[in-house]
């Protein structure tokens, strides 16, 4: 009863703040609304992930494109894209979860603290985007054909795949092969002209050992799966290894 005359007799000196019950604990506060938040968040990305196959587009063929940062996958996805006749789209997950962390927001919050500590984002939220990315190139242009650059990169990832993607084939995967002090001297050169926070030497390191440890294994599941596994040495010239690539499709 004494709390509560207390705070009564006080009201009038509070008119502009919050009621004094609710500034005792702001710290609860910011914890329950940082949860439901979240809850909010994630209940809300399982519902679009039920309602995804609303989103109509017809079984499509993908190759998935691996190897280490800097191996080449990028450069290589981008000239088949322009070159080959039957319509390639080129899909990096990287730059899709890039380009959702700066749009803002919690979600891009998230994957940017990941990314920056050189670890793996959730994989449904990575499928989740690339769903949305072959959704709208298939609306656009009428894009059947994607290679899927940077993906998957640990059992997670095609876990998360064989969940929500199934119905599409898989061509076969690319696995570019490069040693690692070439991989290191590209990146360094990448990050003085793309201004990428994470081309530093001390994470791009970090990155290799990710890759190598999450990485390697998955190309045996894929290859333990079916899917046909086609290794290219790409420490050659950026020509030399496009030929060998586009023999292959």
């Amino acid at each position: 009863t004494h709390t509560h005359t207390h705070t009564h007799t006080h009201t009038h000196t509070h008119t502009r703040t919050m009621p004094s019950d609710y500034t005792r604990c702001p710290f609860s506060i910011g914890l329950f609304i940082g949860t439901t938040a979240a809850f909010a968040y994630f209940a809300k990305l399982e519902k679009s992930r039920k309602t995804s196959m609303s989103i109509s587009f017809p079984d499509c063929q993908v190759v998935f494109v691996v190897g280490g940062p800097g191996a080449g996958k990028g450069t290589q996805c981008a000239l088949l894209e322009e070159r080959s006749k039957s319509g390639w789209k080129h899909l990096s997950a990287g730059d899709l979860l890039r380009s959702e962390r700066k749009s803002g927001g919690e979600l891009g919050d998230l994957i940017n603290h990941k990314i920056a500590n050189g670890e793996l984002v959730p994989s449904s939220i990575t499928v989740k985007l690339l769903e949305n990315a072959m959704a709208t190139a298939y609306h656009a242009d009428k894009t059947e054909n994607f290679l899927i650059d940077g993906f998957p990169r640990s059992f997670e990832n095609m876990d998360a795949w064989n969940d929500a993607m199934k119905r599409h084939s898989i061509k076969f995967m690319l696995d570019f092969e490069c040693p690692e002090e070439v991989l290191v001297g590209r990146l360094l050169e990448r990050g003085q002209s793309s201004g990428r926070s994470d081309d530093n030497i001390e994470t791009i390191r970090k990155r290799f050992r990710t890759y190598q440890q999450e990485s390697m294994p998955i190309i045996k599941r894929c290859s333990d799966e079916g899917i046909k596994i086609h290794k290219i040495e790409s420490d050659q010239s950026v020509e030399q290894v496009y030929n060998k690539v586009e023999s292959l499709f």
